[in-house]
């Protein structure tokens, strides 16, 4: 008499998400239209290839679209603009209607960034890659609470670390390109002549040891 041969359970096939088939030609709006309804559920800057790939366009196709919106925008004065900033393309409010949306998101909550974050923040952006010790350096009073504010609000980000001494690099983060509307740091507003240079950083910081 033999035994039955006992069957075991194998691993479950994986599950692939169910493909939802569409045209975006059949749309009421068509393309541009389906464009405009994945850029109100996104959370960031969402790049020309991933729409492309999303509504199965070619990328010229969708660069146009997204130029179009934009000059559409402009042209009739909306509320709201469309931006290519840090890599990709996100609707913003528009700048001229900034006190309104600053009052009903804030209304009174000290949401702001403090003035030492501020000042902080300006001479990592345009002296960066750059020590805490450096921008102690450059403004005068001891950084490490600022540093950490901003490190939290993902705003800077370390990104290597010094020569001999070892000590941590800090600079801007995508983040902070997409904050300030900004497709890239060459964006930024010619203050940099205005910061001491690199050698005078160092001799200050070598002061402040001193």
């Amino acid at each position: 008499m033999t035994d039955d041969p006992i069957e075991t359970a194998g691993p479950e096939p994986e599950v692939e998400p169910e493909q939802v088939a569409f045209d975006v030609n059949d749309f009421p709006g068509g393309a541009r239209s389906a464009i405009e309804a994945v850029l109100m559920v996104v959370d960031g800057p969402v790049t020309e290839m991933a729409l492309a790939t999303a509504l199965e366009l070619p990328v010229d196709d969708v660069v146009a679209h997204l130029t179009d919106l934009q000059q559409d925008y402009e042209q009739a004065q909306r509320g709201f603009t469309l931006r290519n900033v840090a890599g990709g393309w996100r609707v913003y409010s528009g700048s001229a209607y900034a006190p309104v949306v600053e009052k009903f998101l804030l209304d009174g909550q000290q949401a702001k960034l403090t003035q030492a974050s501020l000042e902080t923040l300006a001479v990592i952006a345009y002296r960066q890659p750059i020590s805490r010790s450096r921008v102690s350096s450059v403004r005068g009073v001891n950084v490490d609470g600022v540093v950490r504010t901003l490190l939290s609000r993902d705003l800077i980000e370390e990104v290597g670390a010094e020569g001999e001494n070892g000590a941590t690099l800090y600079g801007t983060t995508s983040y902070f390109l997409e904050r300030l509307g900004l497709g890239s740091l060459d964006d930024l507003p010619a203050l940099a002549p205005y910061l001491p240079e690199v050698d005078m950083l160092d001799e200050l910081a070598e002061r402040g040891r001193g």
